[in-house]
């Protein structure tokens, strides 16, 4: 897959719309995705918030809500239940947050009662189609795990190579990105690069090339690894770039979206369903685009 557009054809192409447990979807861009989602045959929507200010709210837009359902619970903290007990119950494949503080919806999410926790760390995988490079780039984390250790880390890779092989990536080249590209014992991110290349040399990390640690620079443009003397699979062709911590991954994000005229489409992967979480500065067209990257991530699971 090149292109994030054609998640729209791939997911279609189940034949099997997804359906969504949308919590407190009063919200622009949320309402607008998930009607342009269930009029594209990728996804059926149910709405757990408000109803009256849903309503007053896709009239103002102009969204037809017709085709989607409607389940009053004027307290967020209420919708969030209703929607994590529908996941639950098997009764909807992927959840999505709306105007809901991503704290509240994710520890729910995480109590056992519910059994959508897999053992795994829940990690944010982004997908980003970014003109100046010559494919797609998976990367994580920009919104969930603050700073994270060796063993999340571990984790994180495995979300992001599930994702990558969903898009056709077999074995995605996996770069562990610092601000420089040599070990130094003072940094302790470069510490962990060193030893995630060596899991992956021994095969503890699978269906990967993982290499690190490296500046964004290599990672991205053989040029700038080639000047560096840096000789790697991973070096400047990288599907994958591991953040040290939450701050670089959200500035990444940033400036790759409000400067570099990129599309994205993120999911948190690592429960038993997709959840879509998107910032709240993101676009209707990115929510769209999440909820097609989780739908196939929820079709291929």
């Amino acid at each position: 897959m090149r292109r994030l557009g054609e998640l729209f054809d791939v997911v279609r192409s189940s034949g099997k719309p997804v359906k969504i447990a949308v919590v407190a979807g009063h919200d622009e861009n949320v309402l607008k995705s998930v009607a342009e989602a269930q009029s594209m045959g990728i996804a059926e929507s149910i709405l757990y918030g408000d109803t009256k200010e849903t309503e007053k709210l896709a009239e103002a837009l102009g969204v037809d809500l017709s085709e989607l359902r409607l389940i009053h619970a004027p307290d967020p903290l209420e919708a969030a239940r209703m929607a994590v007990e529908t996941i639950s119950k098997g009764e909807a494949d992927l959840l999505m947050k709306g105007k809901i503080k991503t704290g509240e919806l994710m520890s729910l999410v995480l109590q056992k009662e519910y059994g959508l926790r897999t053992g795994r760390t829940l990690s944010m995988v982004s997908v980003f189609e970014i003109p100046s490079y010559p494919k797609l780039l998976i990367v994580s984390d920009a919104g969930m795990i603050i700073s994270p250790d060796l063993q999340q880390k571990v984790d994180m890779i495995e979300n992001t190579v599930r994702v990558a092989q969903i898009l056709g990536i077999d074995t995605p080249k996996v770069a562990i990105i610092g601000a420089v590209e040599v070990v130094n014992p003072k940094m302790p991110v470069t510490l962990d690069a060193a030893a995630l290349a060596k899991m992956s040399d021994r095969h503890q990390l699978k269906h990967c090339v993982v290499d690190g640690p490296f500046a964004l620079d290599n990672a991205v443009s053989r040029e700038a690894a080639l000047h560096k003397g840096i000789e790697s699979p991973v070096a400047g062709d990288a599907d994958v770039l591991i953040m040290p911590d939450i701050e670089a991954g959200n500035v990444f994000y940033k400036a790759m979206v409000f400067l570099a005229n990129a599309k994205v489409a993120s999911s948190i992967v690592g429960a038993r369903v997709p959840v879509v979480l998107t910032s709240r500065a993101d676009n209707d067209e990115t929510k769209l685009l999440s909820i097609a990257l989780s739908a196939l991530i929820a079709l291929k699971g």
